[in-house]
């Protein structure tokens, strides 16, 4: 032994011994078990490190790659298991301090050079060293040690390295930031404060800037990446936290914000530290290395986290101040409070927004902590919090760069700490934020919506609306330039005004109003005459009116007389002073400035359209009111009546002002149209008896009202309107004038003439969207487009009702697909409208005449008219069709159609039922002229189901009197089999098959009416089968009668009529009880049709002509016959059906046979098309259903299985596809147990236990886990006889253990096997529900809890957490509803479960600084699962009530961690809400006493927020409950 150690030791220290046999020796030496050194570990180490410490003192030299190889023998030494294993057994190890430092100096060069180096070896080396306790305590024990360290690998994070170093390194950050933190907590606070102050402050700060912007996240994605972050993010906080304010660092920051001078004795150790704020605001405004962009930028990030630590550390009753203090020392670090000082001028567009959005989070802390008290401010302070506040709103206000919604947001939360703060620059506020801001971008404007929401509210409450309106008539009317102002009043202002207004008094309302006509009057009036500016404030005066007038509360009967009159006095001061005023100017002005002209024309029409329009509805809903304009009965009515809405005006002013109106622009237009409505009404009001006078005044002010605008929208317009009247301009007023028409069309209608209603009508069809990209018009904010107009018109269920617009808008559409459709005619139009007279039909009296006619001549006598429609067609179709359609044609009519597919089938007169049918019939027999195959079977696919549609209509029975259904039936398949000649596409084509489909159904539907209807079923029936035996496949020889099918396609077209006509012809003949018609026809047709069928099958089913696979017409048909032929054969039935089993063919059998057998080689690779993988199960499950069909050598049951077993290991078949097929394989499988003997069903139980043997997961086969899960869950959805059930739940705790050792296997895999974890959790709910009343042990049952708490959440990409935690929450239901004895014996394990739920719904759901929102929804129904949670919790009181202020401990602990999305955090308290039901008055004085500050301020506002909502609303339900 001896000599095997001498040996080692010598030539690991010799000279001459090269290194490469060095390295190799002790290579061996390590892993060798031959090598016995003593105490080998720490000698081989010890050699190791000293080499190194040699190499890089110089003194010893090496090349580069023995020094990595040095490295990477030393980390595998630290990561070897050898040497875990025996530093847990107790064995000491120790490392050297040279070579600590040596590897930080290796980090720290790195971290200067940013040359890569050795630095992955390093790390590795590093991260062995924290990672193990026993070694790690070389760095906890010498502190210098660690803070050296950490600061080094911070400033080496902040170099933003690329590769693999990144990863490594922020693992060793984490581990040292954990040590360091332990460290932290027993140092001495003068030492920790020096050290993080002197070498952790700068580097820490830089990194968490860079992790919050998300540098090191987007460059290396992925979800482990982003905790790992998240954990060093908060690490660095409460390194901070810990380091720089710690308790017993209060009094010296008292001393030095409060200049408080505190004794010795209380000092003790801390005496020397006096400043702790001017060190840590020096440490972080040093620039040092660091580029001055990155350092103001981590400056502002850093302001606001220090002043959150500060609080959440010093912020407790009485320190109120000192926090405040503590402000604008902080806020003195920012570029922004310097701007005063003339310092800087100015600041970029992204520094603006950094500094503004620190000032924000600044503000906010402030707010939301309560440190400012009005009144203690002012009487124990002076008001020095007031100044300071007051500077930074002065600063905000007169320094405004770019209107970014920070600076909106800083200046909501100084309105919403004292409205005093704002209110000396109040008229500079409404400026900048309002009258006069440029804010175009939409986070921007929301922001800027919630300030001035914000002002009108807190002058509301103060009652002081007035003076704020005093404030903003002197902003709109001082002088500038008006045309550059965006308009004063848009949605987001407006809203805000209007919600106001509801809580104002009357008497409030009526001081801003006069104040406003006060203005107006002195300000405005006078300057008309020459400046155009002065017009444009009028028109911002006349919007605001307006706004006021409308939306303030209407006077009614209850009102206060004083009120009632002062607001007769105001009406009437408005008409006689403002409104006469202004249309006198109108009037009297010679040479006007066009200009200034319009715009006093627009204010004048919007302030007489509002008085006309107040005037009304205070008349309406106050008697008591009087109105200047007196009563309206009575008076000779003349075609312009206006001055009966304006009294005083005389009726030749009007007219000269009507006169005028084609100068005007649009906005007075709109005004002038709704003073007609408004007249309109009230004389349809107040006139009793309606004359001809009457009628046709109001026929003349619809057609006024509708003629306005015609030009303006014949134009149309691209652009969107707010819906504010004090934005309609020349781009919005077509949008504006249609959006009057189509609310008042139940007033105008009746009134409009023919050739109006067909204007309307043709309007709405152009406006209406005619592409796919019908989502695209959803905008960012909520704005008016035409085309949105007119598709709530076109959905609209009253729009049906309005007979006369919806047969014009019928009949435009009739007109447009008419139009195209002859525009491809390759014949005299005259002939052609000999034979298709209904496409030259164009007015709807007339098309309703036509078919009335049609219709009416139909009876006993009418049987060759009946055919006379479709035999011309079926002529035109046999010969040619005499419309040809080009690729242009075909998309004009599919977004015609796709108009068509809105209409409400119900609301189709019988003509006009007709009139589409025949039209829809028309189109899809056209020849198409189409180099794109794909676009004719869009086409085709299109005009089918439509005409399928129509078959639901209520007047479907009319199109049966003019037509038979067997000649639809032959016009239907000839079109379409001569079609088929000139598509060139493949039979398993998505298209084709999507063709084919649709034809199937529409023939399906026309035979199902035949029947239900009782229309001749012998004879249609009759028919259809003759012409279908005409239908030769690959004739050889065939008569001229006979129709030749030789493509694929056609042959196809020809077995789905032949299917669809066994499929409805069958159940019919099985149901027939007694004989009707004529007893043995209907059966015959059925047997001609099967073996027709059959012959087909036989020929397509040739090997070689159709490819590899069974496609999918071929299979559903094999199918539809396979089931109408055992349906036939199993039904009790007269002497004829005997008849007809004995005639049934001997080949189908062997037919079914060869089919059976081919799939079960093919079943695997049907899965890739769908509709053909559904009709092969659809067919497996029927012929098993028959024994007599089954082949007479080997198990069917055996065979079927083990294809089905084949099909769910196969590893190509996604997830998605089983999930498809779900019901046809449970059908299936059903089928098959229910038939299959108990050898079987133990066959398929021996399947699923070797399955899920745990071997498979160790030897990585996935696939046979997977197979396993996916047929035990099939099994558990199949009905079992008691035999079968028994043997199944005897193997259940067998099955739920292997489960459960799956599921760990499969969660340990990285990334996480979510394919195995989601199944297995599904089959472990449905073992849970359906195993009740079997499983008796408790223990398994608890072992569902051990999968749950497995289930790594955190760890999942968005796409995979919702169905997982959807699964997992089915799981924790089951166990809570069906087994609640052992919920209560678990009850811990149970929350725990829980709480991860809960835990994961509140990291998915909180705001994200970047990224989409797409994921929102499924997070908001992860959130309302958990509210249902917590109500059964709630449901089961008795149990609960001890843990509910844990519960609520848990979610408030969470909750001050995140930010959650509104929606997410009004689902999650509703539901702690009811938690909060269950706790006691002691329960809520714990939770107050023992939660963490932060927590604490998160409970204070969750309690509030129930005792003001929750249980409020409780108390408020049980006073009215019986």
């Amino acid at each position: 032994m001896a000599a095997v150690y001498s040996g080692i030791s010598l030539k690991l220290k010799s000279k001459t011994t090269s290194w490469e046999d060095k390295l190799k020796l002790a290579h061996f030496a390590w892993i060798s078990h031959q090598c016995f050194l003593p105490n080998k570990e720490q000698v081989l180490l010890d050699w190791a490190g000293q080499s190194l410490v040699a190499f890089y003192k110089k003194k010893l030299e090496l090349k580069e790659d023995v020094v990595e190889r040095l490295w990477i023998y030393v980390d595998n030494i630290l990561h070897s298991r050898k040497l875990q294993s025996l530093l847990k057994k107790g064995k000491t190890v120790n490392l050297q301090v040279s070579l600590i430092k040596i590897i930080n100096e290796r980090i720290a060069d790195f971290a200067r050079s940013g040359c890569h180096g050795n630095i992955c070896a390093v790390l590795h080396c590093c991260e062995g060293i924290l990672s193990t306790p026993a070694l790690a305590v070389i760095y906890t024990a010498k502190q210098e040690l660690m803070v050296t360290l950490l600061s080094q690998l911070c400033w080496s994070a902040c170099q933003q390295p690329e590769g693999t170093v990144t990863a490594h390194l922020f693992k060793v950050i984490h581990l040292a930031l954990g040590h360091y933190l332990l460290l932290q907590q027993q140092a001495n606070s003068r030492r920790v404060f020096g050290d993080v102050t002197g070498h952790l402050l700068q580097p820490c700060l830089i990194l968490r800037h860079l992790l919050s912007g998300g540098t090191w996240t987007q460059a290396c994605q992925g979800q482990q990446r982003q905790v790992l972050s998240r954990d060093v993010r908060s690490q660095i906080e409460a390194l901070l936290q810990g380091g720089v304010f710690r308790p017993d660092l209060l009094s010296s920051y008292k001393e030095e914000l409060l200049d408080q001078q505190q004794s010795d004795k209380k000092m003790g150790a801390l005496k020397n530290v006096l400043t702790p704020m001017d060190t840590v605001i020096t440490r972080l405004m040093d620039i040092g290395d660091c580029k001055p962009d990155l350092h103001a930028s981590v400056v502002s990030s850093s302001v606001a986290l220090l002043y959150r630590l500060f609080l959440d550390s010093y912020l407790k009753e009485g320190n109120q101040f000192l926090c405040f203090q503590a402000l604008p020392k902080l806020f003195g670090c920012l570029q922004l409070s310097h701007l005063q000082e003339g310092e800087m001028e100015t600041l970029s567009i992204s520094d603006w927004t950094t500094e503004l959005l620190a000032v924000e989070q600044l503000l906010n802390s402030v707010a939301t902590s309560n440190i400012y008290n009005v009144a203690a401010d002012r009487i124990r302070h002076g008001e020095v919090q007031f100044l300071f506040y007051r500077s930074v709103a002065e600063l905000l206000i007169n320094h405004l760069g770019a209107p970014v919604p920070a600076w909106f947001r800083c200046l909501k939360i100084l309105m919403g700490l004292n409205h005093l703060i704002l209110e000396p620059n109040l008229d500079d506020l409404l400026s900048s934020a309002w009258v006069d801001a440029e804010v175009t971008e939409f986070r921007a404007k929301k922001a800027q919506e919630m300030l001035i929401h914000t002002l009108f509210q807190t002058y509301a409450k103060l009652r002081q609306v007035p003076q704020l309106f005093e404030e903003l008539l002197g902003v709109i009317c001082r002088p500038a330039a008006e045309a550059l102002r965006q308009p004063v009043l848009a949605s987001g202002p407006s809203m805000a005004l209007c919600e106001c207004l509801l809580e104002l008094p009357p008497n409030q309302i009526l001081d801003t109003l006069l104040l406003m006509l006060e203005k107006f009057q002195s300000l405005v009036l006078p300057g008309l005459q020459s400046d155009a500016d002065m017009a444009l404030k009028a028109l911002s005066l006349s919007s605001l009116l307006h706004c006021i007038l409308f939306n303030m509360r209407s006077l009614d009967s209850s009102m206060p007389l004083p009120v009632i009159r002062r607001t007769e006095c105001m009406m009437e001061k408005m008409l006689g002073e403002l409104v006469k005023p202004l249309l006198s100017f109108l009037l009297d002005s010679p040479n006007r400035d066009p200009e200034l002209w319009q715009k006093v024309c627009d204010s004048t029409f919007l302030l007489a359209y509002t008085w006309a329009q107040v005037d009304a509805t205070f008349t309406l809903n106050c008697s008591q009111y009087c109105s200047v304009a007196g009563p309206l009965s009575g008076v000779a009515l003349d075609v312009s009546d206006l001055p009966l809405l304006l009294p005083g005006v005389e009726t030749r002013q009007w007219k000269k002002v009507e006169k005028f109106m084609g100068q005007s622009s649009s906005l007075s237009r709109y005004c002038l149209e709704w003073l007609y409505l408004q007249k309109m009404k009230r004389t349809l009001m107040h006139i009793a008896s309606r004359s001809e006078e009457t009628l046709q005044i109001l026929k003349y002010d619809a057609a006024y009202i509708l003629g306005s605008g015609r030009d303006s929208l014949n134009q149309g317009t691209a652009a969107s309107w707010d819906g504010q009247i004090g934005t309609v301009g020349v781009s919005t007023y077509p949008i504006a004038h249609w959006h009057l028409i189509v609310s008042n069309l139940t007033v105008l209608i009746p009134y409009l003439c023919p050739d109006d209603l067909s204007y309307l009508a043709s309007v709405l069809l152009r406006t209406l969207p005619m592409n796919k990209a019908r989502g695209c018009l959803a905008d960012e904010e909520p704005h008016v487009t035409l085309e949105k107009v007119s598709t709530s018109l076109l959905h609209s269920p009253l729009f049906p009702e309005m007979q006369s617009l919806h047969s014009a808008f019928l009949m435009c559409i009739v007109a447009r697909c008419s139009g195209i459709l002859c525009s491809g005619a390759h014949s005299d139009l005259n002939l052609l409208s000999q034979q298709l007279p209904w496409l030259f039909e164009k007015d709807n009296h007339k098309v309703e005449a036509y078919w009335e006619t049609k219709l009416a001549k139909v009876g006993s006598d009418g049987v060759e008219l009946r055919g006379e429609i479709a035999q011309n067609l079926l002529f035109l179709v046999k010969k040619g069709f005499p419309i040809q359609l080009e690729e242009g044609q075909l998309e004009g009519l599919l977004c015609l159609m796709e108009v068509i597919s809105t209409l409400h089938w119900d609301s189709l007169s019988p003509p006009y039922h007709v009139h589409y049918f025949t039209l829809l019939l028309s189109m899809a027999v056209a020849t198409l002229r189409c180099s794109h195959s794909s676009l004719a079977l869009q086409f085709l696919v299109t005009c089918y189901r439509l005409l399928g549609g129509l078959q639901s209509g209520r007047s479907v029975r009319s199109v049966f009197k003019v037509m038979y259904v067997s000649d639809i039936f032959e016009i239907v398949l000839t079109s379409l089999l001569k079609a088929s000649r000139g598509l060139f596409v493949e039979v398993d084509d998505p298209s084709w098959l999507q063709l084919l489909q649709e034809v199937g159904t529409f023939m399906e539907q026309l035979m199902q009416m035949l029947i239900q209807l009782k229309l001749s079923v012998v004879l249609n029936f009759g028919k259809i089968a003759a012409f279908l035996s005409k239908c030769k496949l690959y004739p050889e020889t065939a008569s001229s009668k006979q129709l030749k099918i030789q493509s694929p396609l056609g042959s196809q077209l020809l077995l789905v009529s032949l299917t669809k006509l066994c499929q409805v012809l069958g159940p019919f003949v099985s149901k027939q009880r007694q004989p009707q018609e004529a007893p043995a026809v209907l059966p015959e047709l059925l047997q001609q049709a099967m073996v027709q069928t059959g012959t087909v099958l036989q020929l397509c089913s040739v090997p070689g002509s159709r490819g590899c696979h069974l496609p999918s017409a071929f299979l559903s048909a094999i199918a539809t016959v396979l089931e109408v032929d055992l349906s036939q054969r199993h039904r009790d039935g007269g002497p004829e059906v005997a008849q007809m089993a004995e005639r049934t063919p001997a080949s189908h059998t062997s037919l079914y046979q060869d089919i059976y057998a081919r799939l079960l080689s093919e079943l695997v690779a049907l899965t890739e098309n769908m509709p053909s993988f559904q009709a092969a199960l659809r067919f497996l499950t029927l012929f098993f259903s028959a024994p007599e069909l089954h082949p007479k050598k080997g198990s069917v049951f055996a065979s079927l299985f083990h294809s089905v077993r084949k099909l769910l290991a196969d590893p190509d078949i996604s997830a998605q596809v089983i999930q498809d097929t779900e019901s046809h394989l449970e059908s299936l499988f059903t089928q098959m147990l229910e038939a299959g003997t108990m050898e079987d069903f133990g066959l398929v139980m021996q399947s699923i236990l070797k399955g899920l043997d745990v071997s498979h997961a160790w030897r990585v086969d996935l696939q046979a886990v997977l197979s396993a899960v996916r047929l035990l869950r099939l099994l558990l959805k199949c009905p079992l006889n008691r035999e079968k059930a028994s043997l199944l739940w005897r193997a259940s705790p067998q099955i739920v253990t292997a489960l459960t050792l799956q599921h760990r296997e499969a969660c340990q895999e990285q990334p996480v096997a979510v394919a195995v974890v989601g199944p297995i959790l599904d089959v472990l709910a449905a073992l849970l529900r359906q195993g009740e009343e079997f499983i008796s042990n408790p223990h398994h049952v608890s072992l569902a809890f051990s999968i749950l708490l497995t289930v790594p959440l955190d760890c999942l990409k968005p796409p995979e957490h919702g169905p997982i935690f959807l699964k997992m929450h089915n799981v924790l239901f089951s166990i809570m509803q069906c087994h609640p004895k052992v919920m209560l014996k678990a009850i811990s394990s149970f929350l725990n479960s829980f709480n991860k739920l809960l835990f994961s719904v509140m990291r998915e759901g909180r705001q994200k600084d970047k990224g989409s929102m797409d994921d929102l929804p499924v997070v908001l129904e992860c959130a309302r699962l958990v509210e249902r949670m917590y109500s059964h919790i709630a449901a089961h009181a008795e149990e609960f009530t001890v843990f509910s202020p844990f519960l609520v401990a848990e979610y408030v602990t969470e909750a001050q961690k995140v930010t959650l999305y509104p929606a997410v955090k009004d689902l999650l308290q509703e539901g702690i809400y009811l938690i909060l039901d269950l706790c006691t008055e002691p329960n809520v004085q714990f939770l107050r006493a023992s939660l963490q500050p932060g927590a604490r301020d998160v409970f204070k506002e969750l309690y509030s927020d129930y005792l003001k909502y929750h249980k409020a609303k409780q108390e408020g339900e049980r006073r009215y409950t019986a």
